[in-house]
């Protein structure tokens, strides 16, 4: 699939004092030409965007949630020059939903979402930037590290796949850890093609609240990231499939181990003790990173910017500015 940036840019823009953080939204045209029609990008940036500053732009997981839950990082970016900005990925969130698209698995594929995040870069007129990728959001990022664009600097790699094989049998090698009765629930609802009923779901909370996110009740803005994937699953279903421990769509096979060597920018990548990302699902990278560095906050499961937030973010911050 060819894309292309589309002539024109629309921004929608909202500013407001947010002490200490100047704040800006709207939406960037994004041309797909196999689609036949135009779609928009939704955007934030929490900061003041110049020509002469380096932001960092972060990528949210899923694929199918939104980037409300990585606003936090403007921690890291607070105080410096550069703001940060987020985006709701195409089919997610505010951005263009296309619910006529569900199961088009030659339609969802990551050159889609590769084509975006240039778009936005290119729109935005960014000349140099710093990359910071959660979960799938990690694994666009790496990618996109790979083909070494000029303007990438820093790459922060938290708690991504090097391939999802990997993924799969690191999630389910925890899964066999879990209690007999959450074990027999998740066995039960996929023999039966029932997972959507209240037993599974249950089954599925639980491995969450011990390897996704540890605080309890969980934090609103991951919450609403679960609604948005309830509302249109589109991206999810398509692209991952059922469930954690099952991948069925267009990112099944995906990889990234034959080209990591590519990646030329200093990389950290990081991890929970408590992660449904395992220490094997991220090996590849260890290995062959040639300016790789991991961190592992041991309090943390997948979501360690809100478990261990302080220190997250300490150590993102370091790695980017020091």
């Amino acid at each position: 699939m060819l894309l292309r940036a589309a002539p024109a840019c629309i921004l929608v823009l909202s500013l407001f004092t947010m002490a200490p953080a100047r704040v800006a939204e709207g939406f960037i045209d994004f041309e797909i030409p196999a689609l036949g029609k135009a779609t928009k990008t939704w955007y934030k940036i929490i900061g003041e965007l110049k020509p002469d500053v380096r932001p960092l732009i972060a990528l949210h997981g899923g694929p199918g949630i939104y980037s409300g839950y990585l606003e936090i990082l403007s921690d890291v970016t607070k105080g410096r020059p550069g703001p940060l900005i987020v985006y709701d990925q195409i089919g997610n969130g505010r951005s263009t939903h296309l619910p006529e698209k569900r199961g088009d698995t030659t339609f969802w594929t990551e050159h889609l979402f590769l084509g975006e995040l240039n778009n936005l870069i290119t729109k935005l007129g960014i000349r140099e930037y710093d990359l910071f990728g959660h979960s799938w959001g990690g694994m666009l990022g790496a990618r996109h590290a790979s083909h070494q664009p000029p303007g990438l600097k820093h790459l922060v790699l938290m708690s991504t796949p090097a391939s999802m094989p990997l993924w799969v049998a690191g999630v389910n090698s925890l899964r066999d850890k879990l209690p007999g009765v959450i074990q027999d629930a998740l066995d039960k609802g996929e023999k039966n093609g029932t997972e959507d009923s209240q037993e599974y779901q249950d089954a599925v909370v639980f491995f969450y609240s011990r390897h996704l996110i540890r605080i309890d009740p969980i934090p609103e803005a991951i919450a609403k990231g679960f609604e948005w994937i309830a509302t249109d699953p589109t991206v999810y279903l398509t692209m991952n499939g059922p469930n954690e421990f099952t991948i069925t769509g267009s990112l099944k096979t995906w990889t990234i181990i034959n080209k990591i060597h590519k990646i030329a920018v200093p990389t950290l990548v990081t991890t929970g003790g408590y992660d449904e990302a395992v220490d094997t699902t991220v090996a590849p990278f260890l290995e062959k990173l040639p300016q790789g560095k991991w961190v592992k906050f041991q309090n943390s499961s997948h979501m360690a910017h809100y478990e261990e937030r302080a220190m997250f973010m300490k150590t993102v911050g370091n790695f980017l500015y020091s």
